[in-house]
């Protein structure tokens, strides 16, 4: 069950780390400079291009791994924890005897044994998935497909439609079900439509690896590929883009569920939803005119077409768990194709991030117990309410916003809950079943585990202490359904958090990070909510006029950045991550100038602390990218490229001129007419 609706706001890419004690080898940082000067290109201009002049040495000393599609400070650390670490602990729980069925060693154990099992897999070939294409094949309705497809969403099938339970947007206390578009193979709708080569070339490709996916199944349908393309290309043309849905406005439209079957009369969303253990009397539609248009699209569309897609999805669904050539060519299209990835990993680190994907959180309780030293938390807690205090302080010292509307900013920033490292509480996985020898079967466990706690949810109260990431995620995000950020343990370390580093370097790094996700309660969207979570205006008029007269600049100034040539990032799509990262600067600036009461300290490496600071924020983002990576992510992610998340924010920043002493006619210097400040 994949969620529809209003989606937090993540940091930036989702990568995985963490850490309860660590030990002394592993907590001493000394070896970890606060920065390292070889990271410098000097042939480069801080005031021209400072993503080159601070990461020109480190790019070129770090090119991009064969297994990677970038690489950068999330991926290192990823690879660190996941391929050390984690790959320790599961290791040793291996060689643990006589394993308590259910406990979390012997799910964990279990689950990486079967996919490291590769003789069974090739055996089986595709009889797992016998009795769902069995299902697929005797379809001969819209009704029968209704019931089938809602089958399969229990375990992660895409189809046209799908259902998610969150928070109501606007009861944030209670949860709710939401409806919202879905089952596009290429993720967005541009790339469907874009005329240029390379996108042109994903789709020729696309076709290519349906067919062959097909041939290599033994099924006998005629042009998969085409006719797939052909179909997803029509229901994309009635989707909302990336960008539309983005308003948590539009596509909130909350009815009574007979109403919303109304919508989609041929496709029985009843059935749909009997079949997924869906009971509720009320659910919120994404966007009305699509499940229009889409039973208009059903009815006109072969049965025979439908059932193939249907059966693209299942094969496409779980091509990682079946034979070598069939996990191959996904790997080629989705990873080679797409995003320009020329190596897969070993079967070792695949199992790794496989156990770490569906058991993430039975695996981050035995994590944290080994690698998060506790005292960590009283100092993020203390960096958390600086930040308070000085967004605060911005918040008075604000020209375009009513003393009314200031109030009630203030009152939502002192509701600002967060959560830091790890759940307090941790969920009981003990039901799910996992062999050593079923991988399969293991993997739709853990799906209808997932599935059903989800659907439990539906009419109840909100546990505001869920955690929606695992602790050894290196990442960190704001749900504005709860008014709260979240610092996993796995962000909480070198480049982001180094505690023997100096403050300029850190407040940089991991207090930047911080001022983000407080930003993001005040961005686009999470300033559409309230202190309590809920989708309420309390802006005046003027004052939101003036914040979108101001966000409106700030999208136009990114939508003019090329990325790549013919690919400019998307300003509207990109605009809550990037005010973020610019409110994230300038709180995290402001805080460390605080800190100092007056007495500078100093410099280090020949660099003030003005300077460390931005060399700080630069190092959290240095990155190499393939182009195909970058023409994805241009479509696709909320958030600029690295280089743009470094280079964007500077040129409005005047204390980024000063520190760097910055002359007329230098590239990253805007003259004050053209800079942008919202918080």
């Amino acid at each position: 069950m994949k969620s529809a609706a209003f989606r937090v706001a993540a940091l930036a890419l989702v990568v995985s780390l963490a850490g309860c004690k660590k030990e002394k080898e592993e907590t001493d940082t000394t070896k970890v400079p606060g920065f390292d000067v070889s990271s410098l290109d000097s042939s480069a201009k801080a005031c021209d291009d400072f993503d080159a002049y601070a990461n020109g040495g480190w790019k070129k000393k770090n090119p991009i791994p064969g297994t990677e599609s970038r690489w950068g400070a999330f991926g290192i650390l990823d690879k660190e924890n996941k391929e050390v670490r984690l790959k320790g602990i599961i290791e040793e729980i291996t060689k643990v005897q006589d394993r308590k069925k259910g406990s979390e060693e012997q799910q964990i154990a279990d689950y990486y044994q079967s996919f490291l099992d590769t003789a069974t897999v090739e055996k089986r070939a595709l009889e797992p998935l016998k009795s769902y294409l069995d299902k697929i094949n005797a379809v001969t309705s819209l009704k029968d497909l209704a019931a089938v497809t809602g089958e399969m969403q229990k375990v992660g099938v895409e189809t046209v439609t799908g259902f998610g339970v969150e928070g109501d947007l606007r009861n944030s206390k209670v949860n709710i079900l939401y409806q919202g578009q879905d089952g596009l193979s290429l993720g967005e709708r541009s790339y469907y439509d874009r005329p240029d080569s390379s996108t042109v070339k994903v789709r020729g490709e696309f076709v290519k690896h349906v067919d062959k996916m097909f041939s290599m199944a033994g099924f006998p349908d005629a042009n998969p590929g085409q006719t797939i393309l052909d179909f997803e290309t029509k229901v994309a043309k009635l989707q909302l883009t990336n960008v539309e849905l983005r308003d948590p406005v539009k596509t909130y439209n909350k009815m009574a569920f007979a109403d919303f079957e109304k919508l989609i009369p041929d496709f029985d969303q009843k059935t749909f939803a009997d079949k997924q253990d869906v009971k509720t009397d009320t659910v919120i539609v994404q966007n009305k005119p699509y499940l229009q248009n889409l039973n208009k699209l059903l009815k006109t569309t072969p049965i025979a077409t439908l059932k193939l897609y249907t059966k693209w999805h299942l094969l496409s669904r779980f091509a990682g768990y079946l034979p070598k050539k069939f996990d191959q060519e996904d790997f080629r299209f989705f990873a080679t194709v797409m995003r320009g990835t020329k190596q897969q990993k070993g079967r070792v680190e695949r199992a790794i991030r496989s156990t770490d994907g569906l058991l993430g959180m039975p695996l981050g309780k035995l994590f944290v117990k080994k690698y998060f030293p506790e005292e960590d938390k009283k100092k993020v807690s203390e960096m958390i309410e600086n930040v308070r205090t000085v967004y605060g302080e911005r918040i008075d010292k604000l020209t375009w916003m009513s003393d009314s509307t200031k109030a009630k900013a203030h009152k939502k920033l002192k509701a600002f809950t967060y959560k830091i490292g790890y759940p307090d509480k941790w969920k009981d996985y003990s039901s799910i079943e996992i062999a050593p020898d079923k991988l399969f079967e293991n993997v739709i466990a853990a799906s209808f585990f997932a599935h059903k706690e989800q659907i439990e949810k539906i009419g109840k109260e909100v546990d505001k202490k869920e955690w929606l990431m695992t602790p050894q995620t290196v990442n960190a995000y704001y749900n504005p359904l709860n008014n709260e950020v979240v610092f996993p343990a796995g962000i909480l370390q070198p480049p982001f958090y180094n505690r023997n580093a100096d403050d300029a370097i850190n407040y940089g790094g991991i207090i930047a990070v911080i001022g983000h996700e407080f930003t993001h309660g005040f961005d686009d969207q999470g300033s559409q909510f309230d202190d309590e979570g809920n989708l309420k205006n309390w802006w005046t008029a003027s004052d939101r006029a003036n914040f979108d007269k101001l966000t409106k600049r700030y999208i136009d100034y990114f939508s003019g950045i090329e990325a790549l040539p013919g690919f400019k990032i998307n300003g509207a799509l990109t605009i809550g991550e990037n005010v973020a990262d610019l409110g994230g600067l300038t709180l995290a600036y402001y805080a460390l100038e605080k800190s100092f009461n007056g007495k500078e300290p100093a410099p280090i490496d020949g660099f003030t602390w003005k300077q460390r600071f931005f060399l700080g924020w630069a190092q959290v983002w240095h990155m190499n990218t393939t182009d195909e990576a970058l023409r994805n992510q241009v479509q696709t992610d909320p958030h600029s490229p690295a280089r743009d998340r470094i280079n964007g924010p500077l040129p409005h920043l005047k204390e980024f001129q000063a520190a760097w002493i910055c002359g007329p006619g230098s590239k990253m210097i805007l003259p004050d007419s053209s800079r942008i400040v919202i918080w």
